[in-house]
């Protein structure tokens, strides 16, 4: 225990250098793995393997009580290179899937990690509910409003341990920002912003449709997305930048980020929303989702602003990405890398300065690994079989995904939209056409309750 929880703490140090990526070589874990007795194991399955799934089950498996018994994807290429990374780390290979269904069936997998594009988190959450699984699912909870809707409906009619992927939330330096802000030094706070420029984000280029590359089930991966034909931009990591997917950097950033100004101000429901934006710096790459956007939204006493760009880093206060909490005693600024206080100084009038009007906080650095942590979290409630002590339960997922996926409404169609959230829709019928998305190729929107 005390090797691993060192391993934690010095894994703050990916935290700072590499920003969203924990990756470290795979063999590290032969190392820190220790002989378990069976009857204490929590066996995994991994949905989703290329990306943040496989970070998330590394991150799992540095606590040795968990064993990673399957793997499901729809590219055997990434079961093979994954399988390949597990033994480095002396880890069996576990039984491959490419239909999740069937990994669903399997009695031997006790929690399951969704790592899937947007577009199917949903069905999978809710599927693996209905097969008994405890689950971490990666952010953001879904494509829709729709879909956020009705997961929250089925977690919370469900005994399993549900966990959301915004790892933030057990970071302790965004923990402690946190406390700070609510401890009312900062006065009044009027604006939040939060934003993500991210400066290594290039034009994505524009290519012809091509056969499906041998080992892929491209229908499995289309699932109830709209049957097109195979494009590489589509496929893996650029499925993020098209909307049949998911919705560009306001829901991947955005969620995280944007969860944390909800958590500070203690909101979750916004009275209106405004967007603009658009594809202003590579108006002719094959992406679909604005690579430039500012998201305005009203919560009666305060705004909160969302800005995100493409290309650049020179986003606010000198950070590439962050959350600033603008309060008139001083202003709050958070980011992977720290957080700090910069006071607002006392002028009662204009030939007068009194000085700063709270002490300044300067920067407080990263010192632990908030993934890990939140694994590590999500472990301990499924040992303890208590919802209650999860740090990213299904409705802080929710609450970051909706208001997320509000933004991307008002960039569609242009409008101040009223949000009415008691009875989730707007008072526009363009806005309310676009809170679902319609299920295609046989798939059919789960039904609760």
């Amino acid at each position: 225990m005390g090797t691993r929880r060192q391993f934690v703490k010095r894994g703050g140090l990916y935290v700072a250098g590499l920003g969203a990526s924990f990756m470290f070589p795979t063999e590290l874990l032969a190392s820190i793995r220790k002989t378990i007795s069976p009857n204490d194991k929590i066996q995994v399955g991994l949905i989703g393997c290329k990306g943040m799934g496989f970070t998330d089950l590394l991150s799992l498996l540095k606590n040795s009580e968990v064993e990673v018994v399957a793997l499901c994807d729809v590219d055997e290429n990434v079961l093979q290179k994954r399988t390949m990374d597990l033994e480095k780390g002396g880890i069996k290979k576990p039984k491959w899937y490419s239909d999740y269904r069937k990994l669903l069936e399997d009695k031997d997998v006790d929690v399951v990690v969704i790592g899937t594009p947007d577009h199917w988190h949903c069905l999978q959450l809710t599927d693996a509910l209905d097969a008994g699984k405890d689950v971490y699912c990666e952010k953001p909870i879904a494509n829709s409003v729709a879909e956020s809707k009705a997961m929250l409906s089925k977690v919370n009619a469900s005994d399993r341990m549900v966990q959301i992927g915004q790892w933030q939330r057990s970071q302790p330096h965004f923990v402690d920002a946190i406390n700070y802000v609510h401890s009312g030094k900062l006065g009044q706070i009027r604006l939040a912003k939060a934003w993500a420029y991210q400066g290594w984000m290039q034009p994505v280029p524009v290519v012809p449709n091509s056969a499906v590359p041998k080992g892929v089930d491209y229908n499995m991966w289309l699932g109830p997305a709209e049957n097109r034909p195979f494009n590489k931009n589509r496929f893996h990591f650029s499925f993020r930048w098209f909307w049949d997917y998911a919705g560009g950097l306001m829901t991947d950033w955005g969620v995280h980020l944007i969860d944390y100004a909800l958590y500070g101000m203690k909101a979750s429901k916004p009275k209106s929303v405004m967007a603009m934006g658009g594809k202003f710096a590579y108006p002719d790459d094959a992406s679909e989702t604005p690579d430039t956007l500012q998201t305005i939204y009203d919560f009666g006493d305060f705004s909160l602003l969302w800005e995100h760009a493409t290309g650049i880093d020179g986003g606010n206060y000198g950070r590439n990405h962050g959350i600033a909490f603008i309060g008139n005693n001083g202003t709050l600024v958070l980011d992977r890398g720290g957080w700090e206080v910069i006071p607002e100084r006392d002028r009662p009038d204009w030939s007068q300065d009194l000085g700063p009007k709270i002490d300044r906080v300067p920067l407080q650095q990263v010192d632990a690994n908030g993934l890990d942590l939140h694994t590590l979290n999500f472990l301990d409630a499924i040992k303890s079989r208590d919802k209650s002590v999860l740090n990213a339960p299904i409705q802080v997922g929710y609450d970051a995904a909706v208001v997320s996926h509000l933004g991307n409404i008002a960039y569609k169609t242009g409008e101040r939209l009223f949000w009415d959230a008691e009875n989730s829709k707007f008072n526009h019928s363009d806005g309310d056409a676009l809170l679902a998305k319609e299920y295609h190729n046989g798939w059919e929107f789960p039904k609760i309750g």
